[in-house]
């Protein structure tokens, strides 16, 4: 049988005979061509609006800039009570332009109020380092050498070379700092009288409004800035603020600073510490318990006992930029202490300190005959106590003769005050109970370890700050003699 004339089963040529015996394409072949020419048309077609659009397409014009309504007021007069319910958050800041530029980097934490900042950029200068403040107390660790852009703070911060720093009000960071604490409030603000809704953004954390109004009455007034023909709201401070109340950016300008721009990272919120000099951990706290009593009503004769005496470090940022450094040893069973005490401020001078029973004397040498070492660390006091122009009083009122007086007492007569324990500590490897006394000449924190050794005393200044005596029980020199007055003293 000849197969060449029909095709295999189920095979479709496309140009079999049709039944009347002529070649050509059968219908279902002329079906599916036409239905490829029909899909490429529709694509070329498709093809080429889609290109026309994109040519002749242009965005819509953003919405004009209008007053706010009376929900974007609210949530700009409840901004500051949110802030203060957030408690903290994470801040990067950029206060002046060119080579005055100032950048912060840290944490701001509006319950206590407490900053933690990182100072760097151009401007900075020698304010360059690491910057705490509480209240009305601020303290700086300098490091001239660290790199211009400032990182974020070490959560831990270091426990050296903090000292006390007063600002200028009205210059420098001042009005910046006032700015960041000034954003948080425990009662709404009126809402603003003038304001304009500008614009609507997307951030990373999400959708804003951008809204222009005054700075609450709290924080700093902005800079004064030509108005000129600008729309109401140019020129006033700008917020980016989201739909709960939650700031996350704020761009103003502030007198003696120029153009300031603050961002807040609103999930960045650890807990903060602030150094010892601005009173440590915060704590819980509460009445003393039974053993915590028992070991500070016997801390006098425990103190005794020890050998009578121990080696102290000073460290006391007092009054307005003053800042002691001291080393020496201290007597409980003879009353004394002695020091050697140096101000940063003044760091070739050594104060000479002698207190006794008998009253306070003091003198001031060169730094190579008062002990040497650096002003941050200066050597122990020279033995025997050097002849020279000391000078006497019954007692002293300054904070260092309060501290020294604050020290021998401890060792020699119960402490009396409404005591509370503040917080459990570390100094020196040894677990503390930090107990503070409130009594009328002051509040004194005692550092009592388990085994009820004294390890530190702070005393709480007039500056807000607290100065501490470090303690470490041993053997000591005999203190002795003490320096005389002069004949003619009286």
């Amino acid at each position: 049988m000849d197969t060449s004339a029909h095709p295999a089963p189920g095979t479709d040529s496309g140009d079999a005979s049709r039944p009347d015996g002529t070649a050509g394409p059968t219908p279902p072949a002329r079906r599916r061509r036409t239905v490829l020419l029909l899909l490429g048309l529709t694509a070329v077609t498709s093809a080429t609006a889609l290109v026309i659009g994109l040519l002749s397409w242009a965005p819509d014009p953003p919405e004009p800039a209008r007053p706010l309504t009376v929900g974007e007021g609210e949530r700009l007069a409840a901004m500051r009570v949110t802030n203060l319910r957030d408690l903290r958050a994470g801040i990067r800041v950029t206060a002046g332009t060119g080579a005055a530029r100032t950048e912060l980097v840290g944490w701001v934490d509006w319950s206590r109020p407490l900053l933690y900042l990182d100072v760097g950029g151009p401007g900075a200068g020698a304010g360059r380092g690491l910057l705490q403040s509480v209240g009305p107390a601020l303290v700086i660790r300098p490091d001239p050498a660290a790199v211009p852009t400032p990182a974020a703070p070490p959560l831990v911060p270091p426990v050296d070379r903090w000292r006390l720093h007063h600002l200028t009000p009205g210059t420098g960071l001042a009005p910046v700092l006032d700015l960041l604490l000034g954003l948080a409030a425990d009662r709404p603000d009126p809402a603003p009288a003038v304001g304009r809704w500008i614009a609507r953004e997307t951030i990373a954390a999400g959708p804003v409004d951008v809204l222009a109004a005054p700075l609450p009455a709290a924080t700093p007034s902005p800079a004064a800035t030509p108005t000129g023909t600008a729309a109401p709201g140019d020129g006033q401070p700008r917020y980016w603020l989201d739909q709960d109340a939650r700031l996350h950016k704020l761009v103003t300008r502030l007198p003696g600073v120029g153009p300031v721009t603050v961002t807040l990272n609103r999930a960045d919120r650890p807990t903060l510490r602030p150094v010892d000099a601005l009173g440590g951990r915060p704590g819980l706290p509460r009445a003393l318990t039974d053993a915590e009593r028992h070991r500070l009503d016997r801390l006098p004769a425990r103190l005794r006992a020890q050998g009578g005496g121990a080696t102290l470090t000073l460290t006391a940022p007092v009054g307005t930029d003053t800042n002691l450094r001291g080393t020496g040893w201290l007597s409980w069973t003879t009353r004394t202490a002695y020091l050697a005490v140096a101000d940063l401020g003044v760091p070739d001078r050594r104060t000479l300190l002698w207190r006794d029973a008998t009253g306070l004397a003091r003198t001031d040498v060169p730094a190579a005959a008062g002990g040497g070492g650096t002003a941050e660390t200066p050597g122990r006091p020279p033995m025997p106590p050097p002849a020279g122009a000391w000078r006497f009083a019954r007692s002293g009122t300054d904070e260092l003769a309060v501290l020294a007086g604050a020290v021998i007492s401890a060792g020699t007569a119960a402490q009396r005050g409404a005591a509370l324990r503040v917080r459990e500590d570390v100094t020196d490897r040894r677990t503390v109970d930090v107990i503070e006394l409130r009594a009328t000449d002051g509040q004194v924190r005692y550092w009592i370890d388990r085994d009820g050794s004294l390890r530190r005393l702070e005393l709480h200044t007039g500056a807000g700050t607290w100065a501490q005596v470090d303690l470490s029980p041993g053997v000591m020199p005999r203190l002795g003699p003490a320096p005389h007055p002069p004949a003619t003293a009286r």
